[in-house]
């Protein structure tokens, strides 16, 4: 049993280590100096150790005035959009789990073609729309659109339908309003699923580049991903490959430590999911 545990980890370790190499590789560029890489990139152990070690990629590049703003726009637009997110797919999915009133099927019916509209088809109806409004370069327009998200809803009514009706009914015994139910006995039953969808919110907001490329047209809101892109041009033509390299670890980073940190949270929720299922 113990031999074909370890066979097993073995097994996983190699296409996963494969599945790292290019992160890696990045990694190690980031702190190489620049004329070593304008003559190779595989000088040791096909460059994935950095030798020379330098941290002036990481210095020159936040020396650049503007880097930590952007890394600040993209906090505020990320954290925004998930708490929007979590507020609206929590209530909207609560009440369509829940609760009867008219129209609920029609609602839910649109809610699921939501699912397949692609989200690059209503560009041009939000910009218009947000330039009619004289919103654009700023944080709700960048925040706003996205807030609402058929996924998140379908994911918080599933979670909510898998809860038994005993704990509701219990409370309602008690002579206790839907909204007291809500707030005191389903979102602390929720907490897993709903941080999954504050990770993949998260996640979606930070490394989005196609809105902000939109709305964002003035420097002072480009998000890191969109400020990053509006640089690197400039670093592969004159800087070298090493900055472009450390721009793409700082805008990965938070990301990855943010999983690392809440992972066991969607383990707990797909582990709970299964177990209803």
């Amino acid at each position: 049993m113990n031999r074909s545990y370890y066979w097993l980890v073995l097994g996983l370790s190699v296409p996963a280590f494969l599945w790292l190499v290019p992160t890696l590789w990045m990694v190690s560029l980031s702190f190489q100096p620049n004329e070593v890489l304008a003559r190779t990139t595989s000088s040791t152990f096909f460059g994935l150790i950095p030798i020379p070690f330098t941290a002036d990629n990481y210095a020159a590049l936040f020396s650049f005035g503007q880097t930590p703003w952007w890394f600040m726009n993209s906090i505020i637009v990320a954290v925004g959009m998930t708490l929007g997110v979590l507020f609206v797919s929590t209530t909207a999915g609560y009440v369509l789990a829940r609760l009867e009133f008219p129209f609920k099927r029609t609602i839910m019916v649109i809610c699921l073609i939501g699912l397949m509209v692609p989200e690059q088809a209503v560009f041009i109806p939000l910009y218009t729309m947000f330039a009619d409004f004289g919103w654009h370069n700023s944080y709700h327009a960048l925040i706003l659109p996205r807030m609402a998200v058929p996924i998140g809803v379908f994911l918080m009514m599933q979670f909510f339908k898998a809860i038994p009706k005993d704990i509701e009914e219990a409370a309602r015994l008690d002579d206790v309003g839907w909204l007291q139910i809500f707030w005191y006995v389903m979102l602390p039953l929720a907490r897993p699923a709903m941080m999954t969808l504050a990770i993949l919110t998260f996640l979606y907001a930070w490394n989005d580049y196609l809105w902000p490329l939109v709305s964002a047209q003035q420097r002072e809101f480009f998000t890191i991903t969109l400020g990053l892109a509006s640089i690197q041009s400039n670093f592969a033509q004159s800087e070298g490959l090493g900055r472009v390299m450390a721009s793409g670890v700082i805008a990965s980073l938070p990301v990855v430590i943010l999983f690392l940190i809440f992972q066991r949270y969607v383990v707990q929720a797909m582990t709970a999911g299964g177990s209803k299922g």
